[in-house]
């Protein structure tokens, strides 16, 4: 904002910022909140033994002990009459030898839980981590919850009982094994494996010597880390884990404090109370802090929710469900012949090709390999080129002999357990992660709209199997599910790619349809029904 008008930042460089008008459009006021490092464990033991002495001992020997610290007499009194007033709520100060677990209701109803815990945002941060996958697992739903130095506030849907004790302390054995397990979902994941990508100049800069926009970064980082966690050992996701799980959180820490939980050297104190007490509402006020602002976190770094719903109920609703109509014959056909490599242009012309064709299209008998070259005659001598070279090889699937190429040798192997011929390089021995749903995505890439029953039969698998793979992929936004083919009865499959093709094809098509004529054609027609109509007149006076 500037006055009273809304501007676009178009770019910052070294001396001035550049903007657009954007009148409409709402500005805001910016601002950061800083990435302050949380406090040490060693810091936090101390604080809790100072809170500790403070208020077990008598008052004149803690003001004494507050004066020598510094502390004048108002911020004294001030101090201890804070730590009375907790004191007088909960019955106990939370200290390194006491967490205080406190609940009560909030405006609304739901029960808000705080961990009053001096040992610092670095233990608290995998701490509350852990706490939301307990009860995410254990009850089914998501909760908020925020960490701060002084502690951890969760809140849990409103309920008859009192949320128990046990949602917040783990088995040391097993915490660890807990954090790593969910920190790769996190928002301090995004952010840390963007400065990570950024660093190993996965993401270079639109220009050197420029700034690249942060929200640039976020969203190359996004499509990077969503290419990237498909690989567990890709080196800036490992290096990402290990920032967060050691520069960032202190997991050994938290693994000594669930001991000394468990061992009774560190007491857990359960209070329930009508109204927040003074720490809980100093707690809660940060809590209600970070969501006011919540909007305003980046798109691209926040947690994302993963929905249930019926896809196809949703499409149903949408009114995209139905589009047998909306599709054009014509165009359906030329695609598919395109995607087949079967129309004049796109057969193989050469070895070359050929093995690209294999690559494109996957396994393919004899017959279909002559119906996708140039030449059909010529089809034996460019399959034993191939063989020869060691980039394609002859199997046996659903009882039939193909041809794949050799980059496929794994993939058809870990999916239809098909036999391989020997002479096969390890390099494409390598297991592969998903190899039925690679062939089921080919398969859906390379065909216009199908049922389950045709890949099955195609591979030799079960339609159930087949069903269950497209079902996972719909979940993944890779196909679509629906009733395309014009004049067909089942609900088909298609990949998200295809459809986005054959719906422009078919627009195109129908736009042609309705081209105005030229003015020639114009005047034609209209001399024409002239005619007809003066014909028709001459016949109505005869009779």
């Amino acid at each position: 904002m500037l006055g009273a008008s809304s501007w676009r930042i178009e770019d910052i460089t070294r001396d001035r910022v550049i903007v657009t008008p954007a009148p409409g459009m709402p500005g805001k006021v910016p601002f950061w909140h800083g990435d302050a490092l949380g406090r040490p464990v060693e810091l936090g033991k101390a604080l809790g033994a100072f809170l500790r002495e403070t208020a077990s001992a008598p008052e004149e020997a803690s003001i004494e002990r507050l004066r020598a610290a510094g502390l004048d007499e108002l911020a004294t009194r001030n101090l201890l009459d804070y730590i009375g007033e907790q004191k007088q709520a909960t019955g106990v100060i939370p200290d390194d030898r006491t967490i205080v677990l406190e609940r009560f209701r909030d405006e609304l109803g739901d029960w808000r839980v705080c961990i009053h815990s001096p040992f610092g945002a670095r233990v608290h941060t995998p701490w509350a981590q852990a706490i939301e996958a307990r009860v995410r697992e254990r009850l089914g739903v998501d909760v908020q919850c925020l960490y701060s130095d002084d502690g951890i506030v969760v809140r849990l849907p409103e309920s008859d009982e009192p949320p128990p004790a046990d949602v917040i302390v783990f088995v040391p054995e097993e915490i660890e094994d807990i954090v790593v397990g969910t920190v790769g979902n996190s928002a301090l994941f995004a952010s840390r494996f963007r400065e990570c990508a950024v660093r190993a100049l996965l993401i270079p800069r639109r220009r050197p010597g420029q700034r690249t926009p942060l929200w640039q970064q976020r969203q190359r980082s996004s499509d990077l880390m969503a290419v990237a966690s498909k690989y567990g050992s890709f080196p800036v996701v490992l290096e990402t884990f290990r920032e967060c799980l050691q520069d960032v959180f202190d997991v050994s820490g938290l693994v000594d404090l669930m001991t000394a939980i468990r061992r009774r050297e560190i007491l857990l104190v359960e209070v329930e109370t009508a109204i927040p007490s003074p720490f809980a509402s100093s707690l809660t006020f940060g809590y209600v802090g970070a969501f006011i602002y919540e909007g305003d976190a980046p798109l691209a770094e926040r947690r994302a929710q993963a929905l249930s719903l019926d896809r196809r109920i949703l499409a149903e609703l949408l009114g995209q469900e139905e589009l047998r109509e909306l599709v054009d014959a014509g165009a359906l056909a030329d695609l598919e012949l395109e995607l087949q490599r079967l129309s004049d242009g796109r057969k193989a012309r050469d070895a070359d090709e050929l093995h690209d064709v294999l690559r494109t299209i996957g396994d393919l008998s004899a017959a279909e390999v002559g119906a996708r070259c140039a030449s059909a005659r010529e089809t034996p001598a460019l399959l034993d080129a191939l063989v020869s070279s060691r980039r394609a090889i002859a199997v046996r699937i659903a009882a039939e002999k193909r041809w794949i190429a050799v980059e496929d040798a794994a993939r058809y192997r870990d999916a239809l357990g098909t036999a391989l011929p020997a002479g096969v390089p390890d390099a494409f021995l390598e297991p592969v992660a998903d190899a039925t749903g690679d062939l089921i995505g080919r398969y859906a890439r390379t065909h216009g709209p199908f049922v389950p029953h045709e890949p099955a039969q195609r591979f030799g698998l079960g339609t159930a199997v087949v069903d269950q793979v497209l079902r996972r992929l719909l979940g993944e936004g890779r196909v679509v599910q629906g009733a395309f083919r014009p004049g067909g009865a089942e609900r088909e499959w298609i990949d998200a790619d295809v459809l986005r093709a054959l719906r422009r094809r078919s627009l195109a098509a129908f736009r042609k349809e309705i081209e105005p004529v030229p003015p020639e054609g114009g005047a034609r027609r209209a001399r024409s029904q002239h005619r007809r109509c003066t014909t028709a007149r001459s016949a109505h006076r005869l009779r």
